[in-house]
Protein backbone atom coordinates (compact mmCIF):
# COMPACT_ATOMS: atom_id res chain seq x y z
CA UNK A 1 0.00 0.00 0.00
CA UNK A 2 3.24 2.34 -0.37
CA UNK A 3 4.53 4.73 2.66
CA UNK A 4 2.34 4.89 5.63
CA UNK A 5 -0.66 7.06 5.57
CA UNK A 6 -2.99 8.65 8.42
CA UNK A 7 -5.98 6.94 9.35
CA UNK A 8 -7.18 8.17 12.17
CA UNK A 9 -10.23 7.44 14.22
CA UNK A 10 -12.35 10.09 16.73
CA UNK A 11 -15.00 8.71 19.31
CA UNK A 12 -16.94 10.71 22.26
CA UNK A 13 -15.97 8.06 24.44
CA UNK A 14 -13.08 4.95 24.79
CA UNK A 15 -15.06 2.90 27.71
CA UNK A 16 -13.94 -0.33 28.71
CA UNK A 17 -15.94 -3.38 27.87
CA UNK A 18 -18.10 -1.08 25.16
CA UNK A 19 -18.93 -2.51 22.08
CA UNK A 20 -18.10 0.32 20.39
CA UNK A 21 -14.83 1.16 22.27
CA UNK A 22 -13.33 -2.50 21.47
CA UNK A 23 -14.25 -1.92 17.33
CA UNK A 24 -12.47 1.08 17.36
CA UNK A 25 -9.21 -1.33 19.57
CA UNK A 26 -9.80 -3.75 16.43
CA UNK A 27 -10.05 -1.36 13.46
CA UNK A 28 -6.74 0.60 15.21
CA UNK A 29 -5.18 -3.09 15.53
CA UNK A 30 -5.66 -3.75 11.79
CA UNK A 31 -5.01 -0.35 10.60
CA UNK A 32 -1.74 -0.56 12.18
CA UNK A 33 -0.88 -4.22 10.85
CA UNK A 34 -1.19 -2.77 7.33
CA UNK A 35 1.43 -0.07 7.71
CA UNK A 36 -1.34 2.62 8.69
CA UNK A 37 -0.80 5.72 10.91
CA UNK A 38 -3.93 5.15 13.33
CA UNK A 39 -4.38 7.10 16.55
CA UNK A 40 -7.68 6.76 18.32
CA UNK A 41 -8.96 10.61 19.65
CA UNK A 42 -11.85 10.26 22.19
CA UNK A 43 -13.81 13.12 23.97
CA UNK A 44 -13.46 10.87 27.02
CA UNK A 45 -11.65 7.49 27.95
CA UNK A 46 -11.74 5.28 30.85
CA UNK A 47 -8.85 5.54 33.48
CA UNK A 48 -7.50 1.69 32.18
CA UNK A 49 -7.93 2.84 28.38
CA UNK A 50 -6.68 6.40 28.31
CA UNK A 51 -3.05 5.02 27.27
CA UNK A 52 -4.39 3.93 24.00
CA UNK A 53 -5.98 7.22 22.96
CA UNK A 54 -5.15 10.81 22.31
CA UNK A 55 -7.12 13.51 23.99
CA UNK A 56 -9.74 14.98 21.45
CA UNK A 57 -8.58 18.54 21.10
CA UNK A 58 -5.19 17.18 19.67
CA UNK A 59 -6.68 15.89 16.35
CA UNK A 60 -6.94 19.17 14.34
CA UNK A 61 -3.34 19.41 14.51
CA UNK A 62 -2.97 15.56 13.81
CA UNK A 63 -5.24 15.81 10.76
CA UNK A 64 -5.03 16.93 7.53
CA UNK A 65 -6.25 17.37 3.97
CA UNK A 66 -4.43 13.79 3.48
CA UNK A 67 -5.67 12.06 6.20
CA UNK A 68 -8.69 9.56 6.32
CA UNK A 69 -11.01 9.84 9.34
CA UNK A 70 -13.13 7.15 10.78
CA UNK A 71 -15.93 8.77 13.24
CA UNK A 72 -17.55 6.46 15.29
CA UNK A 73 -20.92 7.85 15.46
CA UNK A 74 -23.43 6.32 18.22
CA UNK A 75 -24.46 9.81 20.33
CA UNK A 76 -24.15 13.37 19.50
CA UNK A 77 -21.14 15.08 20.95
CA UNK A 78 -18.71 17.60 20.89
CA UNK A 79 -16.31 14.92 19.25
CA UNK A 80 -18.69 14.58 16.09
CA UNK A 81 -18.80 18.44 15.85
CA UNK A 82 -15.08 18.95 15.83
CA UNK A 83 -14.87 16.24 12.81
CA UNK A 84 -17.46 17.71 11.17
CA UNK A 85 -15.24 20.91 10.78
CA UNK A 86 -12.04 19.53 10.35
CA UNK A 87 -9.42 18.19 7.76
CA UNK A 88 -9.53 15.26 5.96
CA UNK A 89 -11.66 12.88 4.20
CA UNK A 90 -14.29 11.74 6.63
CA UNK A 91 -15.73 7.84 6.65
CA UNK A 92 -19.06 7.53 9.81
CA UNK A 93 -18.74 4.11 11.07
CA UNK A 94 -22.07 4.05 12.46
CA UNK A 95 -23.44 2.13 15.50
CA UNK A 96 -26.90 3.71 15.93
CA UNK A 97 -28.25 6.12 17.96
CA UNK A 98 -30.62 4.52 20.60
CA UNK A 99 -34.29 6.74 20.17
CA UNK A 100 -34.58 9.34 22.84
CA UNK A 101 -37.80 8.26 23.61
CA UNK A 102 -36.65 5.30 25.36
CA UNK A 103 -34.62 7.44 27.56
CA UNK A 104 -37.04 10.14 28.39
CA UNK A 105 -38.38 9.15 32.00
CA UNK A 106 -35.39 7.72 32.78
CA UNK A 107 -32.43 9.72 31.46
CA UNK A 108 -33.48 13.21 30.03
CA UNK A 109 -30.06 14.26 29.32
CA UNK A 110 -29.42 11.12 27.38
CA UNK A 111 -32.65 11.21 25.60
CA UNK A 112 -31.66 14.92 24.90
CA UNK A 113 -28.24 13.60 23.86
CA UNK A 114 -29.32 11.15 21.26
CA UNK A 115 -32.32 13.08 19.85
CA UNK A 116 -28.77 15.34 19.03
CA UNK A 117 -27.05 12.65 17.75
CA UNK A 118 -29.91 12.03 15.19
CA UNK A 119 -30.33 15.03 14.15
CA UNK A 120 -26.41 15.85 13.66
CA UNK A 121 -26.41 12.54 11.45
CA UNK A 122 -28.57 13.94 8.73
CA UNK A 123 -26.36 16.71 8.89
CA UNK A 124 -23.47 14.82 8.57
CA UNK A 125 -24.48 12.80 4.53
CA UNK A 126 -23.24 15.64 2.69
CA UNK A 127 -20.07 15.93 4.78
CA UNK A 128 -19.44 12.45 4.49
CA UNK A 129 -17.38 10.42 1.78
CA UNK A 130 -18.24 7.01 3.35
CA UNK A 131 -20.41 5.55 6.00
CA UNK A 132 -20.62 1.63 7.09
CA UNK A 133 -22.74 0.68 9.38
CA UNK A 134 -22.12 -2.30 11.57
CA UNK A 135 -24.71 -3.97 10.43
CA UNK A 136 -27.13 -3.84 7.18
CA UNK A 137 -30.23 -2.59 9.49
CA UNK A 138 -27.73 0.24 10.43
CA UNK A 139 -26.79 0.50 6.64
CA UNK A 140 -30.40 1.16 5.73
CA UNK A 141 -30.79 3.42 8.24
CA UNK A 142 -27.54 6.18 7.06
CA UNK A 143 -28.90 5.59 3.39
CA UNK A 144 -32.55 6.68 4.98
CA UNK A 145 -30.58 10.00 6.43
CA UNK A 146 -29.40 10.72 2.72
CA UNK A 147 -25.90 9.39 2.95
CA UNK A 148 -24.53 9.03 -0.73
CA UNK A 149 -21.89 5.79 -0.21
CA UNK A 150 -22.76 3.57 2.50
CA UNK A 151 -21.79 -0.50 3.44
CA UNK A 152 -21.32 -2.71 6.26
CA UNK A 153 -18.45 -3.47 7.65
CA UNK A 154 -19.05 -6.10 10.69
CA UNK A 155 -17.66 -5.55 13.95
CA UNK A 156 -14.09 -7.25 14.67
CA UNK A 157 -14.43 -9.90 16.84
CA UNK A 158 -12.55 -12.18 19.12
CA UNK A 159 -15.01 -15.04 19.75
CA UNK A 160 -13.01 -17.54 20.56
CA UNK A 161 -11.20 -15.76 23.61
CA UNK A 162 -14.37 -17.62 25.02
CA UNK A 163 -13.49 -20.99 24.75
CA UNK A 164 -9.62 -20.78 25.08
CA UNK A 165 -8.96 -18.44 27.99
CA UNK A 166 -9.66 -19.34 31.79
CA UNK A 167 -12.98 -17.72 32.83
CA UNK A 168 -13.20 -16.29 36.70
CA UNK A 169 -12.67 -19.34 40.11
CA UNK A 170 -14.65 -16.71 41.62
CA UNK A 171 -17.43 -16.95 39.65
CA UNK A 172 -17.81 -20.31 38.44
CA UNK A 173 -17.96 -21.11 42.58
CA UNK A 174 -20.53 -18.64 43.19
CA UNK A 175 -22.98 -19.18 39.96
CA UNK A 176 -21.78 -22.57 38.76
CA UNK A 177 -23.58 -25.15 41.31
CA UNK A 178 -26.03 -27.18 39.23
CA UNK A 179 -28.94 -24.47 39.14
CA UNK A 180 -29.75 -22.83 35.71
CA UNK A 181 -28.86 -19.23 35.30
CA UNK A 182 -30.47 -16.96 32.85
CA UNK A 183 -28.02 -14.63 31.53
CA UNK A 184 -28.72 -11.07 29.88
CA UNK A 185 -24.78 -9.43 29.24
CA UNK A 186 -25.29 -5.42 27.95
CA UNK A 187 -25.41 -2.65 30.14
CA UNK A 188 -28.76 -1.81 32.35
CA UNK A 189 -30.42 0.91 29.90
CA UNK A 190 -33.87 1.37 29.28
CA UNK A 191 -33.86 0.02 25.66
CA UNK A 192 -32.64 -3.20 26.69
CA UNK A 193 -35.97 -3.69 28.35
CA UNK A 194 -34.85 -5.43 31.34
CA UNK A 195 -38.56 -5.22 32.54
CA UNK A 196 -39.40 -7.13 30.24
CA UNK A 197 -37.35 -10.01 30.79
CA UNK A 198 -37.86 -9.46 34.62
CA UNK A 199 -41.55 -10.49 34.20
CA UNK A 200 -40.64 -13.48 32.12
CA UNK A 201 -38.26 -14.63 33.90
CA UNK A 202 -40.32 -14.29 37.22
CA UNK A 203 -42.81 -16.39 35.39
CA UNK A 204 -40.27 -18.92 34.34
CA UNK A 205 -38.81 -19.38 38.20
CA UNK A 206 -42.42 -19.72 39.35
CA UNK A 207 -44.00 -22.11 36.99
CA UNK A 208 -41.26 -24.54 35.79
CA UNK A 209 -38.03 -24.03 37.79
CA UNK A 210 -38.19 -22.76 41.74
CA UNK A 211 -33.97 -22.71 41.82
CA UNK A 212 -33.64 -20.57 38.88
CA UNK A 213 -31.16 -17.62 38.89
CA UNK A 214 -31.16 -14.34 36.33
CA UNK A 215 -27.85 -12.80 35.87
CA UNK A 216 -27.49 -9.50 34.64
CA UNK A 217 -24.10 -8.40 33.91
CA UNK A 218 -23.37 -4.79 32.80
CA UNK A 219 -22.77 -1.53 33.98
CA UNK A 220 -24.87 0.69 35.47
CA UNK A 221 -23.02 3.68 36.47
CA UNK A 222 -24.89 6.66 35.11
CA UNK A 223 -28.46 4.83 35.27
CA UNK A 224 -28.86 4.48 38.92
CA UNK A 225 -32.22 5.48 38.04
CA UNK A 226 -33.31 2.83 36.29
CA UNK A 227 -31.04 0.11 37.89
CA UNK A 228 -33.84 1.23 41.29
CA UNK A 229 -36.80 0.74 39.26
CA UNK A 230 -35.99 -2.99 38.25
CA UNK A 231 -34.88 -3.91 41.61
CA UNK A 232 -38.09 -2.95 43.04
CA UNK A 233 -40.34 -4.44 40.51
CA UNK A 234 -38.25 -7.60 40.79
CA UNK A 235 -39.17 -7.17 44.47
CA UNK A 236 -42.92 -6.99 43.23
CA UNK A 237 -43.07 -9.61 41.51
CA UNK A 238 -41.29 -11.81 43.79
CA UNK A 239 -38.41 -13.17 41.54
CA UNK A 240 -35.60 -14.43 43.60
CA UNK A 241 -32.04 -14.34 42.66
CA UNK A 242 -31.88 -11.79 40.40
CA UNK A 243 -28.23 -10.65 40.55
CA UNK A 244 -26.95 -7.46 39.28
CA UNK A 245 -23.64 -7.82 38.63
CA UNK A 246 -21.90 -4.75 37.82
CA UNK A 247 -19.54 -4.30 34.88
CA UNK A 248 -17.91 -7.20 34.77
CA UNK A 249 -13.89 -7.89 34.00
CA UNK A 250 -13.09 -10.24 31.09
CA UNK A 251 -12.09 -13.08 33.27
CA UNK A 252 -15.60 -12.83 35.34
CA UNK A 253 -17.06 -12.45 32.03
CA UNK A 254 -16.35 -15.68 30.55
CA UNK A 255 -16.95 -16.72 34.23
CA UNK A 256 -20.80 -15.75 33.45
CA UNK A 257 -20.95 -17.65 30.47
CA UNK A 258 -19.32 -20.27 31.12
CA UNK A 259 -22.14 -20.90 34.36
CA UNK A 260 -25.25 -19.80 32.27
CA UNK A 261 -28.15 -22.46 31.02
CA UNK A 262 -29.33 -19.72 28.02
CA UNK A 263 -28.78 -16.15 27.31
CA UNK A 264 -31.97 -13.95 27.08
CA UNK A 265 -32.28 -10.80 25.30
CA UNK A 266 -35.73 -8.82 24.76
CA UNK A 267 -34.05 -5.51 23.83
CA UNK A 268 -36.44 -3.29 21.60
CA UNK A 269 -33.78 -1.80 20.00
CA UNK A 270 -30.09 -3.25 18.50
CA UNK A 271 -27.85 -2.07 16.29
CA UNK A 272 -26.28 -5.38 16.06
CA UNK A 273 -26.39 -7.19 19.96
CA UNK A 274 -22.42 -8.19 20.32
CA UNK A 275 -23.41 -10.45 23.16
CA UNK A 276 -25.37 -12.76 21.44
CA UNK A 277 -22.12 -14.00 19.39
CA UNK A 278 -20.65 -14.16 22.57
CA UNK A 279 -22.91 -16.78 23.76
CA UNK A 280 -22.94 -19.02 20.88
CA UNK A 281 -18.98 -18.73 20.98
CA UNK A 282 -19.48 -19.98 24.68
CA UNK A 283 -21.63 -22.69 24.01
CA UNK A 284 -25.06 -20.82 25.44
CA UNK A 285 -28.04 -21.20 23.50
CA UNK A 286 -29.90 -17.85 22.66
CA UNK A 287 -32.91 -16.49 22.83
CA UNK A 288 -33.82 -13.20 21.59
CA UNK A 289 -36.76 -10.64 20.66
CA UNK A 290 -36.50 -9.88 17.08
CA UNK A 291 -35.88 -5.83 17.13
CA UNK A 292 -33.52 -3.83 15.02
CA UNK A 293 -30.43 -5.46 13.94
CA UNK A 294 -31.43 -8.82 15.79
CA UNK A 295 -32.39 -11.71 13.31
CA UNK A 296 -29.34 -10.28 11.23
CA UNK A 297 -26.71 -11.05 13.63
CA UNK A 298 -28.37 -14.49 14.62
CA UNK A 299 -29.10 -15.18 11.06
CA UNK A 300 -30.85 -18.55 11.83
CA UNK A 301 -29.44 -19.19 14.61
CA UNK A 302 -30.36 -19.37 18.38
CA UNK A 303 -34.37 -18.71 18.89
CA UNK A 304 -35.92 -15.95 17.65
CA UNK A 305 -38.47 -14.50 19.32
CA UNK A 306 -41.58 -12.27 17.60
CA UNK A 307 -43.70 -12.48 20.75
CA UNK A 308 -42.48 -11.39 24.02
CA UNK A 309 -45.29 -12.01 26.11
CA UNK A 310 -43.95 -13.32 29.52
CA UNK A 311 -46.01 -16.66 28.51
CA UNK A 312 -44.42 -17.07 25.57
CA UNK A 313 -40.89 -16.79 26.84
CA UNK A 314 -41.11 -18.48 29.75
CA UNK A 315 -42.71 -21.30 28.22
CA UNK A 316 -40.05 -21.40 25.29
CA UNK A 317 -36.95 -20.63 27.61
CA UNK A 318 -38.22 -23.79 29.57
CA UNK A 319 -37.81 -26.40 26.77
CA UNK A 320 -34.58 -24.68 25.80
CA UNK A 321 -33.15 -25.39 29.07
CA UNK A 322 -35.15 -28.81 30.03
CA UNK A 323 -35.21 -30.18 26.20
CA UNK A 324 -32.02 -31.92 25.10
CA UNK A 325 -33.63 -32.57 21.66
CA UNK A 326 -34.25 -28.93 21.28
CA UNK A 327 -30.64 -27.32 23.27
CA UNK A 328 -28.55 -29.86 20.44
CA UNK A 329 -30.20 -28.39 17.70
CA UNK A 330 -29.93 -24.62 19.38
CA UNK A 331 -26.60 -25.05 19.72
CA UNK A 332 -25.19 -26.83 16.16
CA UNK A 333 -27.20 -23.87 14.29
CA UNK A 334 -25.33 -21.54 16.49
CA UNK A 335 -21.91 -23.28 15.89
CA UNK A 336 -22.65 -23.08 11.93
CA UNK A 337 -23.29 -19.29 12.74
CA UNK A 338 -19.93 -18.89 14.12
CA UNK A 339 -18.15 -20.58 11.07
CA UNK A 340 -19.75 -18.27 9.05
CA UNK A 341 -18.74 -15.71 10.87
CA UNK A 342 -14.90 -16.72 11.73
CA UNK A 343 -14.32 -16.99 7.90
CA UNK A 344 -14.88 -13.27 7.46
CA UNK A 345 -11.47 -11.20 6.90
CA UNK A 346 -12.14 -8.28 8.88
CA UNK A 347 -8.69 -6.83 8.04
CA UNK A 348 -9.16 -7.39 4.02
CA UNK A 349 -12.64 -6.16 4.52
CA UNK A 350 -11.57 -3.01 6.21
CA UNK A 351 -8.96 -2.44 3.97
CA UNK A 352 -11.05 -2.89 0.66
CA UNK A 353 -14.02 -0.72 2.09
CA UNK A 354 -11.08 2.52 2.63
CA UNK A 355 -8.76 1.64 -0.91
CA UNK A 356 -10.75 3.99 -2.48
CA UNK A 357 -10.28 7.09 -0.16
CA UNK A 358 -7.09 6.25 0.66
CA UNK A 359 -5.80 6.23 -3.33
CA UNK A 360 -7.41 9.22 -3.53
CA UNK A 361 -5.38 10.53 -0.56
CA UNK A 362 -2.19 9.61 -2.77
CA UNK A 363 -3.27 11.64 -5.26
CA UNK A 364 -4.30 14.93 -3.91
Amino acid sequence: MGAPRRVHQVMAALSYGDAVSNDALGIQAHLRAAGLESDIFAEHAHPRLAHRCRRLWEYPAASGADTVCIFHFAIGSGAGRLVFVAPGRLVVRYHNITPPEFFAGFLPHLARQCHQGRVELRAFAPRTELALGVSEFNRRELEASGFRRTGVLPIPLDLDRFAAAPSSAVVRRLFADGRTNVLYVGRIIPNKKLEDLLRAFALYQRAYDPGSRLLLVGDHWGYERYLFHLQAMARSLGAQDVVFTGQAEDEDLRGYYSAASAYVSLSEHEGFCVPLLEAMAAGVPALAYDAGAVAETLAGAGLLLRDKRPEKVAALLSRLVADPALRAAVLAGQQRRLETRRAVDFGSALLERLRPLLDASVST
